[in-house]
């Protein structure tokens, strides 16, 4: 039985914590209207931080692993890229309705303490997931 609903792709440098959270909330919030995947223009792993963040509400990224773009072999309805870095270096991936940026910090760069750190990360998160919901779906739905 085919799967019709959009087919969504968040893009950042590594795929270890900014792109993986968009995948996370997005699957886990909107799951039921869109297909969702993350990858990077570089592969690494997903950050410890991201992971913790996100089960804090509710969100298990724990089994995810760090993709690069061109392990990807299927059409995208969107890609979106979610740092300014991956726009400029990542390989052209056409998107079969729309390409999106919107950039957010990178939260791998925090230092500080470990609470800092964490704090980084949480900020992050909600700015992603506000952004989702509130910019994000609504574009989709259009």
């Amino acid at each position: 039985m085919p799967d019709d609903r959009p087919h969504v792709l968040f893009v950042c440098t590594h795929n270890a914590a900014r792109s993986q959270m968009a995948e996370g909330w997005m699957r886990h919030h909107h799951g039921n209207r869109v297909r969702v995947s993350s990858a990077g223009v570089e592969r690494s792993y997903v950050r410890p931080h991201a992971i913790a963040v996100m089960k804090e509400v509710g969100i298990d990224i724990s089994a995810h692993a760090s993709k690069h773009v061109d392990d990807l072999d299927e059409p995208f309805d969107y890609v979106i890229t979610v740092c300014d870095h991956a726009r400029e270096v990542c390989p052209y991936v056409p998107a079969r309705v729309k390409n999106l940026h919107h950039s957010f910090p990178d939260p791998s760069a925090a230092t500080g303490t470990e609470a800092d750190q964490q704090a980084v990360f949480r900020a992050v998160r909600d700015a992603i997931g506000a952004w989702i919901d509130e910019r994000l779906i609504p574009q989709l739905q259009e």
